[in-house]
């Protein structure tokens, strides 16, 4: 089903993260490496919301590193070109440098602690789909569903922003579900579903 974007919802700026120069961003066995996982799920993104009409593009198409102050003078203009953008930054998370596995697991959603009523609602929205299925691990979640944390790219953005932290790839059930093409699908719908919630409600 294609749907209609709303008048105020213009663009999705897709953040796939970090560049393949940021070390210790991978699993023990390597298998998992995050700028590759995030530049994959960010791809498949932008797919799926184009099949929805949705209008979306990717920060970083590339795959080198580009600055936290670049990307968001990158996605603020991108902003200023498109009023009503949205911008969601893509991870996998870790508990450690990557050398070695750890046990913390699951999905978490960030915002800034002075995040827009719209951030917190796009982030609250992400949860509910993540929550649906059931990929929280034994993460701590406050009620509202998402946590908040003084992130360059949440904080010196100027549209609604979030963070998601897409399960560890340092937690070997979480690296071989991410690698799973059932795994990537399965975040990337928690993703599209959680945009169109939160377009249908912002009119």
């Amino acid at each position: 089903m294609r749907h209609k974007i709303n008048s105020i919802f213009k663009m999705i700026i897709i953040d796939n993260g970090h560049g393949r120069q940021t070390p210790g961003k991978c699993s023990p066995d390597r298998r998992l490496q995050e700028w590759k996982w995030t530049r994959q799920a960010a791809a498949m993104l932008a797919r799926r919301l184009n099949e929805n009409n949705i209008a979306s593009t990717l920060l970083v198409p590339g795959d080198d590193d580009v600055s936290l102050a670049q990307r968001c003078t990158m996605a603020n203009n991108i902003a200023r070109q498109h009023p009503g953008s949205i911008l969601i930054s893509l991870h996998t998370n870790a508990a450690g440098n990557g050398s070695a596995w750890h046990k913390a697991s699951g999905w978490s959603v960030f915002v800034h602690p002075r995040a827009s009523p719209a951030s917190r609602a796009l982030a609250a929205a992400l949860f509910a789909e993540a929550s649906a299925a059931d990929i929280l691990g034994n993460r701590a979640t406050p009620s509202c569903g998402y946590l908040t944390a003084n992130l360059a790219i949440l904080r010196n953005t100027i549209c609604p922003a979030v963070l998601t932290e897409n399960m560890f790839h340092d937690n070997a059930a979480d690296a071989a579900f991410l690698l799973s093409p059932s795994g990537l699908n399965t975040i990337v719908e928690i993703h599209l579903r959680a945009i169109l919630a939160f377009a249908k409600h912002s009119g």
